[in-house]
């Protein structure tokens, strides 16, 4: 424990530049390292101190299509909310992929990223936008993390069961506010916002699996298991919708809001996504809007 504080309270003091108030490097002071490093890891808001780089996107397309889940069943899935990627649809591969567009900023960014459809009396509603957050996962070393696989497919969250675990799926009134297992009424000029936090630690193997989840596992105490041994970012997709104030009656195409998942289908373009996790994570350092353009 007093290791992963020691790498959690490194990050934290290198980026809020001010070396002079963080621990030294001598001995003494591991209990409140530890303790620090479990205060950072229990920060649930998007950015804080923690390195990281974000892409924006915008909406591109509603479909009952799931690539990952139902593959070459068009029709087959509960309704998505598709952003990123503009050709997602049942069918579709890396390859598709990797030849269309992306409505997001960062253009060599053509991943497809989606969440099943909010409804508010019974009508879809459009997101404002989507951000895509990629970091360590908590008190995991941001200088071991490795870049995705392409063409790696990822499911969060469980539609089955009305309630996810804050880890993986939460809902909030703009990005500072309480989280909640359910969707919030908002007050006006605090949006709705539903959180997904996908899985950190790779197999090493594969890019999907039968049940479409058991080639990706979740750190714990900033350390992959030794069945998934390679950390990749830990991805937290973020949906802000413009809902805020009374009056509203809103359900998932999965079901209650509880049932929040989403999906991501790799299909960054290979260079600039490692170039983004060398000069920003392993660096410690956190890229926002500035880092949405092709790295050099």
């Amino acid at each position: 424990m007093r290791r992963a504080g020691r790498l959690a309270l490194a990050a934290l003091c290198s980026l809020m530049v001010v070396a002079a108030s963080c621990g030294g490097g001598g001995g003494g002071g591991g209990g409140d390292d530890a303790a620090r490093a479990e205060a950072l890891a229990k920060r649930t808001g998007p950015q804080g101190r923690v390195p990281q780089f974000l892409v924006e996107c915008t909406f591109s397309h509603f479909a009952p299509d799931d690539p990952i889940v139902w593959p070459d069943a068009p029709g087959r899935s509960h309704n998505h909310t598709f952003v990123g990627n503009d050709s997602a649809e049942a069918s579709s591969t890396v390859q598709s992929l990797d030849r269309a567009g992306t409505t997001c900023r960062n253009q060599q960014d053509r991943a497809s990223y989606w969440a099943p459809t909010l409804y508010d009396h019974r009508q879809p509603v459009v997101p404002d936008k989507a951000d895509a957050y990629y970091r360590p996962g908590p008190m995991v070393d941001p200088t071991t993390i490795e870049t995705y696989p392409h063409g790696l497919k990822i499911v969060s969250g469980d539609h089955t069961k009305n309630a996810q675990p804050p880890e993986v799926a939460r809902w909030s009134c703009g990005t500072g506010g309480e989280r909640q297992a359910t969707a919030p009424e908002c007050p006006p000029g605090r949006n709705l916002r539903l959180e997904v936090v996908f899985p950190d630690c790779w197999n090493g193997t594969d890019t999907d699996s039968d049940d479409h989840r058991s080639h990706m596992s979740r750190s714990v105490g900033g350390l992959c298991p030794d069945t998934h041994p390679v950390p990749v970012p830990e991805l937290m997709l973020a949906y802000t919708y413009p809902i805020s104030g009374p009056g509203h009656e809103l359900l998932l195409a999965s079901g209650d809001t509880g049932t929040a998942h989403a999906d991501f289908f790799n299909a960054w373009d290979p260079d600039t996504l490692a170039g983004e996790i060398r000069s920003c994570l392993h660096r410690q350092v956190i890229c926002g809007v500035a880092s949405n353009r092709p790295t050099s």
